[in-house]
């Protein structure tokens, strides 16, 4: 009898410590997955620009990398949301950062195909690609991304996480973010494109590289024309819509932007790089 109660105190003792450990293990994951995200995703040089009163472009600057990039804006048109979720992430409103369909789908693609010819990254994980830009493209950075995607909807709303790629995807050459692109290419605000400009640029972020104004334009034609069928058969626009967005024109080479007012723009600059100094 006391062998068998002593039997059971040890497994008890046994049980207690795989208890604690797993407790331990799961508390240091969870604390890695809060941990996980930077509190600063990006933190790129932008454009210095300055607009009116009425939001008119006036003047702005290259980037100091570089990159026509500016300034974060929260306010993404509703055009470039509904053609970037169709063309990339149908489902981006609806999954939890990781888009299980989407990766199965890929990965059975990838199986057939014998190579990579589709990734399966929904909107989220492409932000925190972008984010991690000097990371090298492997299954284990595949599964770091997913992780963090995650927890990037854990703390940030969509319409946050939709204007950070808009943001901060890339659109061909030296042009990053939508509202760059658009002045770039089209000469005006991301709020005043049409259905068959923003499709335009929806399809860049994806191949930009590959599919940029001023190249590959049967290809920039294809995508595009495809997007807005889709965006056709979901009901987004109509059939009229469609059709007459085709024949606009595709985007020439990127356009300079208004030079309005050159002192001011000087004087934001060295007010702005003396505020920081300062602090």
């Amino acid at each position: 009898m006391k062998k068998f109660l002593s039997l059971i105190s040890y497994k008890i003792k046994n049980l207690r410590l795989k208890i604690k450990i797993t407790l331990v293990i799961v508390a240091l994951l969870l604390a890695w997955f809060y941990f996980s995200l930077s509190s600063t995703l990006f933190n790129y040089p932008t454009s210095f620009v300055i607009e009116d009163k009425n939001g008119n472009l006036l003047n702005a600057s290259i980037a100091a990398d570089g990159q026509w990039r500016f300034p974060y804006n929260e306010d993404v048109p509703d055009k470039f949301s509904k053609c970037i979720t169709t063309f990339e992430d149908k489902r981006f409103y609806y999954h939890p950062g990781v888009d299980i369909l989407a990766l199965a789908r890929a990965f059975k693609t990838n199986i057939a195909n014998k190579e990579i010819v589709q990734g399966g990254s929904t909107i989220t994980m492409q932000v925190i690609r972008l984010s991690r830009h000097k990371q090298k493209r492997n299954l284990w950075q595949k599964i770091i991304e997913s992780i963090q995607a995650v927890r990037l909807e854990c703390s940030y709303s969509k319409k946050k996480i939709m204007s950070l790629y808009a943001s901060n995807a890339p659109f061909g050459s030296n042009v990053v973010g939508l509202d760059a692109a658009s002045w770039r290419y089209f000469g005006r605000s991301a709020d005043k494109l049409s259905w068959g400009e923003m499709a335009s640029l929806a399809v860049l972020p994806n191949a930009p590289a590959l599919v940029h104004p001023g190249k590959n334009r049967e290809v920039l034609l294809r995508k595009r024309n495809e997007l807005l069928d889709k965006l056709f058969a979901n009901n987004t626009i109509d059939k009229t819509t469609s059709n007459l967005a085709k024949l606009e024109p595709l985007p020439g080479k990127p356009l300079a932007l208004p030079q309005l007012a050159p002192h001011l723009l000087q004087r934001f600059k060295i007010y702005t790089l003396t505020h920081m100094l300062k602090h």
